[in-house]
């Protein structure tokens, strides 16, 4: 078939202990799910659906790269965040069927341009300008569910310079992974592919040029990302 000009290439997540990679179709964001986080950003927390936003699948930063200061904001934040790596398709999955879904699990990093996101939540319009930038979705190496058990003690953990900012545990999460798939899946079908950050927990905060951000989760592979100047 004949292209009026070269596709992009297919983007991709490294898997643990495989020599194929995890092709990526999508990636979806829950926002708000940690009552911390939900203080600090100036409101109170209630049980509420979960809301959803999305990143490109180009926007993917893979574990130790670099990452310009990006334009438009001069208030530049880190968002340390489990991701959760889609293997089986569904639509209007049950609760206790979710985590047949899952495949894996991935530490991630939501980079967000803070000032942008302010700024159009004043004004009551969407949030993808502060989200869904050029390299904004950092994800770390896939481990296979089947290989790794989660529990609401699971740690996540994010230092900047060696300067611890977040530290939480699973169990603060307001919806579960399970939850958020189930509520995911009945707005749309998921799929293999697909990738979904759970929210991040207290801590966000600023990235300047030069410092280097580490994020681990108890048993997954950290990332760390350098953050450069901007281009």
């Amino acid at each position: 078939m004949d292209y009026l000009f070269d596709p992009l290439p297919i983007q991709s997540v490294a898997v643990e202990g495989e020599s194929h990679r995890f092709p990526l179709r999508r990636i979806f964001c829950v926002g708000r799910n940690y009552a911390d986080h939900i203080r600090e950003m100036g409101f109170q927390p209630e049980r509420e659906p979960p809301f959803f936003f999305t990143k490109p699948i180009d926007a993917l930063v893979q574990d130790g790269e670099t990452v310009a200061y990006p334009p438009l904001t001069e208030n530049f934040h880190h968002e340390a965040e489990l991701v959760v790596a889609i293997g089986k398709p569904g639509a209007d999955i049950p609760v206790e069927r979710a985590l047949d879904h899952v495949y894996g699990y991935a530490v991630g990093n939501d980079l967000t341009r803070r000032d942008v996101q302010f700024a159009l939540r004043d004004r009551g319009r969407p949030w993808d300008w502060s989200k869904a930038f050029d390299r904004s979705a950092v994800v770390g190496t896939i481990t296979p569910s089947q290989r790794r058990a989660l529990s609401g003690e699971t740690r996540i953990h994010l230092s900047v310079n060696d300067e611890v900012r977040q530290d939480a545990t699973l169990k603060t999460m307001i919806w579960s992974v399970a939850e958020i798939i189930a509520a995911l899946s009945n707005s749309v079908t998921i799929r293999p592919g697909d990738l979904v950050f759970t929210g991040t927990p207290a801590g966000v905060g600023p990235l300047t040029p030069g410092d280097i951000c580490t994020v681990s989760i108890d048993g997954l592979h950290p990332i760390t990302t350098v953050i450069g100047p901007r281009e």
